[in-house]
């Protein structure tokens, strides 16, 4: 027999349900009927007649890859029940006035009900500010959710909460374990999908990192998963179009912090230019002066391709014309990221090189970066931001180098130059 606590703040379509608790569970349509119109309620997305299948039921393709819902089916929820209020957190350390300063107004604004975006620079501490917050909740016995787009993100994040909290927590993804009642919930946006006002205190980080960025069904997600007057507070070190257009609306507060724990400026790309990937694979004569001249230095060096194709053929040539430099390659479809990603931290490889799987929410200090081909249409200004945020975010080497190579400059990597100009502008540099 299904444990009931485990789907307490839940709704599942009815084949994920357990049978013995369909009695006592609440139920809703999954694809319900308004003024001619048909709209998933898991995703809200309005369906047309396309989506429909032999049988006559509609289905719903938005959210398909969170289980096909038809319109012949039912979605199952049970309410929220909340733990008991005890001392959570065993965490230590102190705040800049900076990020105290941010921390106590996203507590007041919390406090009322207010939902606010976050607007810090990379490296600012994003995490330790959202620990008052998250201790004024979770103390009172409140179910906190932290989301982001990105697993890695979503992993490192789940760790350092482990640590620094006392409560039960989980870390909800794709092919991860599933779900056990707990008070703290680390998860992937889609995860939230199967949430109902289950939390709350519900936090998003990295809102401009795809798939998240712009994409109506997982902003449907988030406000599902919140209870009703819940706050959801947005993190990102970019801004996004439909964010601003939210803050001028008035249905968000913007917090600004466009300075770095150490107080020391944000590292600017420096532009290199070169022939293209396409001489030499990329192992360019440019590319050998720059290389050799950071290898130098001893620190580590985070090498960044737009396509993990380009990664492959860069690893095995940088390998050979460098035996006896540890070097390796990692990307979405590495099966040891994990592994390859801490052996870089420790320093067992000494150069990695890798895709924008990693431009955001891995700390690596006193790296180095370099951005191969940045003039790629890959890459946008708010990853080109995140990659240069690599650099410089520790309080022992709070510099550093960051080199885009292209043969022009594109309205990209302008703009990321230009944004990250303006942080340390605001931040009186």
């Amino acid at each position: 027999m299904e444990d009931e606590k485990n789907y307490w703040g839940r709704r599942l379509p009815e084949r994920e349900w357990p049978d013995s608790l369909k009695d006592k569970s609440d139920c809703m349509a999954g694809i319900t009927e308004s003024g001619g119109q048909w709209i998933c309620q898991r995703c809200q997305t309005r369906l047309t007649s396309v989506n429909r299948l032999p049988n006559g039921a509609l289905y719903c393709r938005a959210c398909i890859q969170m289980g096909r819902l038809r319109s012949d089916q039912s979605l199952y929820f049970l309410a929220q029940v909340p733990f008991p209020a005890t001392e959570t957190c065993r965490w230590s350390g102190e705040l800049s006035p900076d990020q105290d300063r941010i921390a106590q107004a996203l507590l007041e604004q919390s406090r009322q009900g207010v939902s606010c975006l976050v607007h810090a620079v990379t490296g600012a501490g994003k995490t330790e500010m959202l620990y008052p917050l998250l201790t004024d909740s979770l103390n009172q016995g409140g179910v906190v959710g932290l989301a982001s787009p990105r697993i890695d993100v979503c992993r490192e994040l789940h760790q350092r909460l482990q640590r620094d909290f006392t409560v039960s927590s989980c870390f909800l993804y794709g092919e991860g374990a599933p779900y056990q009642r707990s008070q703290l919930i680390v998860a992937t946006v889609p995860q939230l999908f199967g949430f109902y006002q289950a939390f709350d205190l519900l936090i998003v980080d990295e809102v401009d990192a795809f798939p998240f960025d712009e994409n109506p069904q997982l902003y449907a997600a988030v406000e599902q998963a919140r209870k009703v007057a819940a706050p959801i507070h947005f993190l990102t070190a970019t801004t996004t179009p439909l964010l601003e257009q939210r803050i001028q609306c008035g249905d968000l507060v913007r917090l600004a912090l466009p300075k770095r724990f150490h107080q020391h400026p944000l590292v600017l790309p420096r532009i290199i230019y070169w022939s293209g990937y396409q001489e030499k694979g990329g192992v360019s004569r440019t590319f050998l002066m720059q290389f050799r001249r950071q290898r130098q230095s001893g620190f580590p060096l985070l090498i960044f391709l737009p396509l993990i194709q380009w990664g492959e053929t860069f690893y095995r040539k940088l390998s050979h014309l460098f035996p006896n430099l540890k070097v390796a390659f990692v990307s979405a479809s590495s099966g040891n990221r994990k592994e390859l990603v801490e052996q870089f931290r420790t320093g067992s490889v000494e150069v990695l090189i890798t895709t924008t799987i990693l431009e955001r929410g891995v700390t690596f200090p006193k790296v180095d970066v370099f951005v191969l081909e940045a003039d790629h249409t890959l890459y946008t200004k708010s990853s080109l931001v995140q990659i240069a945020g690599r650099v410089g975010r520790s309080k022992e080497r709070p510099d550093g180098l960051v080199f885009f190579f292209m043969q022009e400059q594109t309205r990209a990597s302008k703009q990321a130059i230009q944004e990250i100009k303006q942080m340390n502008q605001e931040a009186g540099f």
